[in-house]
């Protein structure tokens, strides 16, 4: 018997991550692992457990048209009492998590080590209990210890094993950067709950246009680790932007993940205007309508509030929409230099 893994992703972004036999319907081994979904009929009648599935292989048994047609299960709709996974898959689920009765998953861990990247960002790499599932570009809450406080963090690591890192930005006066570079010691214990957002790499059919403010290009280290891992048939251009040149932390990483997949173009900005750099200013001064491929591109973008509402309006600028706009902002004070 094959098993297949099956991401739960629900509205208040919150991501499960569940096995299901390749004879097995999704809801029953949803219900299986303690996640309620929508339910009422189980026999494709009422429509209650319509979801999207947004990547991967199924086949959809007996459903009627009152509860889905034609058109939206070609769409990709599904529902999911009558969908047997043929493949891993990814499902959107229009429901809370709460209303699904599960919560984020709470992963105990220790600290491997903390490497320092640059002045301004540490590496964080911990030991998980047990992998804990995620879709590339989503984040975890990791707990401080010897505190109360937890802080949000995006993967910077492949999916499925059980290590896991961060890329975090030093924050003057902040908690987690005041344990990082005063008191983090190996074998400290650390919790991860989660994990959660809507930032996540969906399957690749079109050309991939990244934007990385600062620490923002965590979650671009997990996509591009999942894409040598699986390859890619279309280019991929990513953008690191950052103020000084001493914030262009994992740039080996970047390249030799970037050879292996092949087809990837690494461009980085720096704003300070005393660093000697080929390009300098913000991502909106760089970034064309040949970027854009006619609309025919998806955007990822991580980095501050001012960046993600800079390059929109650029869009409008250019007078060219991408075909999808997948974005994440963080807290303000990261990466001044992304924004415009």
């Amino acid at each position: 018997m094959t098993s297949y893994t099956i991401a739960l992703n629900f509205e208040d972004g919150v991501t499960r991550v569940i096995t299901c036999d390749d004879d097995e319907k999704v809801s029953d081994a949803a219900f299986r692992q303690k996640i309620n979904l929508p339910m009422d009929c189980r026999d494709g009648v009422c429509g209650t457990c319509k979801c999207f599935a947004e990547k991967g292989d199924y086949e959809l048994e007996f459903y009627m048209d009152e509860s889905m047609s034609d058109e939206e299960a070609a769409e990709g709709y599904v529902l999911t009492c009558q969908m047997v996974p043929q493949s891993d898959c990814v499902v959107r689920v229009p429901a809370s998590s709460a209303v699904c009765k599960t919560a984020p998953e709470a992963v105990a861990g220790e600290v491997l080590g903390v490497d320092r990247l640059s002045d301004t960002s540490f590496g964080l790499r911990v030991k998980l209990a047990r992998p804990l599932g995620f879709l590339p570009g989503q984040y975890v809450n990791v707990t401080v210890p010897g505190t109360c406080a937890h802080r949000s963090y995006s993967f910077s690591s492949a999916p499925g094993s059980d290590e896991a890192s961060f890329l975090i930005r030093n924050l003057p006066g902040g908690v987690m950067s005041g344990y990082l570079s005063e008191r983090a010691a190996p074998g400290n214990a650390v919790t991860l709950t989660g994990p959660m957002g809507a930032f996540y790499l969906r399957p690749v059919t079109r050309p991939q246009l990244w934007l990385a403010g600062g620490t923002g290009l965590a979650p671009f280290l997990s996509m591009l680790e999942q894409l040598a891992e699986q390859g890619s048939d279309h280019p991929v251009t990513l953008y690191y932007a950052v103020t000084r040149a001493a914030d262009l932390v994992e740039l080996d990483r970047v390249q030799a993940l970037a050879d292996r997949i092949g087809g990837v173009e690494v461009i980085t900005i720096l704003g300070a205007p005393e660093d000697d750099h080929p390009k300098k200013g913000f991502v909106t001064d760089h970034l064309t309508a040949e970027d854009l491929k006619g609309g025919d591109v998806d955007v990822y973008l991580c980095g501050p509030p001012p960046m993600v509402d800079a390059v929109r309006a650029h869009f409008g600028t250019l007078g060219i929409e991408p075909a999808n706009f997948f974005y994440e902002k963080f807290n303000p004070t990261e990466a001044e230099a992304a924004a415009a």
